[in-house]
C-alpha cells in the first residue's frame, strides 16, 4: 500500500474505461529526456487508470502506486506520488524517480511512492517493460494470504488466460509467485530480483506476468500502458474464479 514515506527507507503509513477515454499506446521508449508532451499524455492516461481501478475497488483509500517508463538510459519512471487518492489524482500527482528510486523532478511537497523502488526493480530486470501497475483488491489479497506458504497461486485452464500476453490456448497454467510482505522496500525488492534475475525474458511468453505480495496485492506490468492494465484486469478476473471455484468446493 501507498502509505506515505519514501522508497529508499521503510514507510509510514487496487468499470471499464470508456471508449471516449481513447487509449493509446504509450512506449516505454518515448525518449531518455521525456518530452513534456510526452508525459502530459502518460499522465492523463494514468489518471484515467487511477479512476477505473477505483470504481471497481483494485485501488481504495491512497492503496496502489503506478508508473510509466519514460526513458532507458538512464532508467527513469514517472510515477504516482505518495498518498494520493487514485480516484481523482491530479496532473500535479505525478513525480519523476531514477533507477534507485531517487525523485529527480516533480512538484514541490510532492513525494515518491513508498514502493517505488519496486517498480524500478521490475523495469530494470525486464527489458520490454513500458509500465507498471499495482493494486489492491479483494481477491489477490486473500489468495495471496492463503497461498503464501505454497510460494504462488496456480492458474489453470481458464479461457481468460489467453488475455496474458504470450499465451494462445486455455490449455495452460500459470503460478503466480507470492512474496511475503515488508515495510523493508530494500529488503522486499532484493527478494524479487533474487527470485527474477535468472529469467529468460526475452521468449515471446514471458516466465511471469506478474506477482503477489502476501495479504497486500498485485504488481503486474506490460510493453506498454494498455497492456499492463490488461494484465491487471485478467489478473483480477483469475483471481477471483480461482477464489470462488474453492468456496464452491469447500
Amino acid at each position: 500500500m501507498d502509505g506515505g514515506a519514501s522508497p529508499a527507507g521503510g514507510r509510514t503509513g487496487g468499470c471499464a474505461l470508456s471508449p471516449a477515454v481513447g487509449w493509446t499506446t504509450f512506449s516505454a521508449m518515448v525518449s531518455p529526456s521525456a518530452p513534456p508532451a510526452a508525459t502530459a499524455d502518460a499522465i492523463d492516461q494514468l489518471r484515467a487508470v487511477g479512476r477505473e481501478f477505483h470504481a471497481r475497488s483494485w485501488s481504495l483509500g491512497t492503496s496502489s502506486n503506478y508508473s510509466v517508463v519514460v526513458g532507458r538510459d538512464p532508467l527513469d519512471l514517472l510515477i504516482t506520488a505518495s498518498g494520493k487518492d487514485k480516484s481523482a489524482l491530479s496532473r500535479d500527482d505525478f513525480v519523476r524517480v531514477d533507477s534507485s528510486g531517487r525523485l529527480v523532478d516533480g512538484p514541490p511537497g510532492r513525494k515518491s511512492s513508498a514502493e517505488t523502488l519496486l517498480h524500478c526493480t521490475i523495469a530494470e530486470l525486464v527489458p520490454s517493460v513500458g509500465a507498471v501497475l499495482h493494486t489492491h483488491s479483494v481477491w489477490s489479497t486473500l489468495l495471496s494470504g492463503a497461498d503464501l506458504a505454497r510460494g504462488s497461486v496456480r492458474i489453470e485452464g481458464y479461457e481468460m488466460l489467453k488475455g496474458l500476453e504470450g499465451i494462445g490456448t486455455h490449455e495452460t497454467a500459470v503460478d503466480v509467485p507470492v512474496f511475503a510482505n515488508s515495510q523493508d522496500m530494500t529488503e522486499l525488492a532484493g527478494r524479487v530480483r533474487e527470485r527474477f534475475a535468472g529469467l529468460d525474458w526475452s521468449a515471446s511468453r514471458p516466465p511471469v506476468h506478474g506477482f503477489l505480495l502476501s495479504r497486500h496485492g498485485l504488481y503486474t506490468w506490460g510493453r506498454d500502458l494498455a497492456e499492463a492494465r490488461r494484465h491487471v484486469e485478467i489478473h483480477e478476473f483469475l483471481f477471483e474464479c480461482v477464489a470462488r471455484s474453492r468456496m464452491l468446493s469447500a
